[in-house]
């Protein structure tokens, strides 16, 4: 195991790869360096901007359009099919009403997991493409992702979740919580937070 190294503005884009930064820790220093609207943006939308600017000292700011909400939020107006989104809030409010949307369509819809992250991302998409849409495209466009055959692609920067998933799949008789206890010893090793990397450091 090694030193946890700080985050700032001197290391290298391997070394911040090779670590592992919480939530807070990314906001604050994307704050430091300059990075627009810092504080409402995901860790995985910071990641690549702080790279980008420990690469070539530059700031590139999010391209996400619906960054900054201004006005009443959707939910206090009234949520309905045909409301467009504006100042959308990810609540439970709103996952249920869509939802009870969606099952007015498919009565036995079944919602995977990993869903609320990709229709969110959906949106964000939308957006950013100058695209209007409804709540009724958000909700078709639901009932589609939910309708996916097989499990949804992993999402790169979710390290926790996909290095648990790996290891109980490759790992024989392995636990959760063995799982659980070898990612905290990853968390600290100066190698990249997959398990690929893990086994290799392993059966060094």
């Amino acid at each position: 195991m090694t030193k946890r190294i700080k985050l700032a503005k001197n290391i290298t884009e391997k070394e911040f790869d090779n670590g592992y930064w919480y939530a807070d820790e990314i906001k604050v220093f994307a704050k430091q360096i300059g990075i627009a609207n810092s504080s409402k943006l995901r860790k995985d939308e910071l990641e690549p901007l702080i790279k980008f600017y420990l690469r070539t000292g530059k700031i590139k700011n999010s391209s996400r359009q619906n960054v900054v909400k201004t006005g009443i939020k959707d939910a206090d107006i009234g949520l309905t099919t045909s409301l467009p989104i504006n100042n959308y809030t990810n609540n439970n409010q709103t996952k249920n009403f869509i939802i009870a949307e969606a099952q007015k369509t498919v009565p036995n819809l079944t919602i995977k997991s990993g869903v609320w992250y990709r229709i969110n991302r959906w949106r964000d998409e939308q957006a950013t493409a100058g695209k209007k849409i409804t709540y009724g495209d958000l909700i078709d466009q639901f009932v589609t992702l939910n309708q996916t055959d097989g499990k949804f692609k992993k999402v790169a920067v979710t390290r926790y979740i996909n290095f648990l998933s790996d290891y109980l799949v490759n790992e024989k008789g392995a636990t959760r919580q063995q799982a659980i206890n070898e990612w905290k010893k990853l968390k600290t090793m100066d190698i990249k937070k997959d398990y690929k990397s893990w086994k290799q450091n392993k059966e060094k």
